[in-house]
């Protein structure tokens, strides 16, 4: 089922089987990302949890929500924002934690496919792009987001995603090219 019919079978049947399988679709994504911004992996995870069962409780309004992914992502980003607005009264370290955690490409049926030394040298490559590229280049390539969903996620313009994409495919293009 899509996560738009997973919300539908949440909402209108209390389908806890629908909830469950939202949640294993998406809580390893959403505690990465919530990493991104957390240096702390047991907040993050309590926020992400935290969504989820804001989810099932809401569960009765939630047509309103009229693409479920980026409103979960919304979520979690929000949640780590208020959390380290309620940490520190300082300005919020925005990307430069993402560094810790996000940015390791998990293995699926193509990267098998790939070298190990290929494999290796495209996580090089990917760890050594700036936070903020890094950040938006895994949402878009990884996690499937579109362009437009990442800048709504992120509160950028959709310049700013194409052209930090556009940044990241370039220096990954440079690093393979000379393997």
């Amino acid at each position: 089922m899509t996560t738009l019919e997973l919300f539908h079978h949440i909402r209108h049947n209390e389908d806890e089987t629908a909830f469950n399988e939202l949640y294993e679709n998406y809580v390893v994504k959403l505690y990465l990302f919530a990493c991104s911004f957390l240096p702390d992996r047991e907040t993050a995870e309590d926020i992400v949890s935290d969504v989820f069962l804001k989810v099932w409780l809401g569960r009765k309004s939630i047509d309103s929500i009229k693409n479920p992914q980026v409103y979960l992502y919304t979520a979690v980003k929000n949640g780590c924002l208020n959390y380290l607005r309620s940490v520190s009264s300082k300005k919020i370290r925005e990307l430069n934690i993402t560094e810790a955690y996000y940015f390791r490409l998990s293995v699926d049926p193509a990267q098998l496919l790939i070298s190990k030394e290929l494999h290796t040298t495209v996580i090089n490559a990917v760890n050594k792009l700036p936070a903020r590229c890094k950040l938006i280049f895994k949402m878009v390539k990884q996690d499937d987001l579109s362009c437009n969903e990442v800048a709504n996620i992120l509160g950028i313009s959709n310049k700013t995603v194409y052209a930090q994409l556009s940044i990241g495919v370039k220096k990954l293009d440079q690093v393979l090219r000379k393997q």
